[in-house]
């Protein structure tokens, strides 16, 4: 009687994990999956404001993962008629990295960089005539994107012009090949900071402002 009485308890026990377990699994798989999580606006406002050129680098690597975000945020830029006049040129070879820290007085950080971006502009991309010009407004669209990733990533970066000074565009083509057709905007270093919690300066004029007309 008693072995019977158990018995019926057990099974009634079973019955219940089971029923439960089988509720759990329906809800789980007709309820919407939550959306992905994003940065709340004040936090992207944040990454503006606290963005700042970062030219010294500690030896910490960075990673493939890394660059892949940071292109794809910048060839996330608006462009001119949607052409995406751009080429990038990935450089992480460290001879390569002090050879061009050597050869450019505003790039000597990328001796200690563990990356750089080369932004470019495909002349073959470009709009015709007048507008061919458009490509350094979509490069440079580009390039903030990039600059705003990196910190976002907790890296440090730094634009570093190149055109319209001919000779350093002609040092950067002959260093890395680049076609007649490719015009190196600038260079970017990448690492992470050397010293972090650098303060970004305040740039805002309320007296460069004007409503209406100037």
């Amino acid at each position: 009687m008693k072995t019977s009485y158990l018995l019926n308890v057990l099974l009634a026990i079973a019955l219940v994990l089971l029923s439960v377990k089988i509720v759990f699994f329906e809800k789980s798989n007709t309820e919407t999956p939550a959306a992905p999580q994003t940065d709340s606006p004040a936090e992207i406002i944040d990454n503006i404001f606290t963005r700042t050129s970062v030219r010294s680098y500690s030896d910490r690597q960075i990673s493939d993962g890394q660059i892949d975000t940071l292109l794809r945020a910048a060839m996330a830029a608006p462009t001119a008629v949607n052409k995406q006049p751009w080429q990038y040129v990935v450089i992480k070879n460290r001879a390569t990295l002090d050879t061009i820290a050597s050869r450019f007085n505003n790039i000597k950080m990328a001796a200690q960089a563990q990356a750089a971006v080369v932004v470019c502009g495909d002349l073959g991309k470009t709009l015709d005539g007048d507008g061919q010009a458009y490509w350094i407004q979509d490069c440079s669209a580009a390039t903030e994107n990039l600059l705003l990733a990196a910190h976002g990533l907790g890296l440090g970066a730094v634009w570093c012009g190149i055109y319209p000074i001919e000779q350093r565009v002609k040092t950067v083509k002959e260093l890395l090949s680049l076609p007649d057709t490719i015009i190196p905007l600038n260079i970017i270093p990448i690492g992470y900071p050397k010293h972090p919690g650098q303060q970004p300066k305040d740039k805002y004029d309320a007296a460069r402002i004007h409503y209406e007309r100037f």
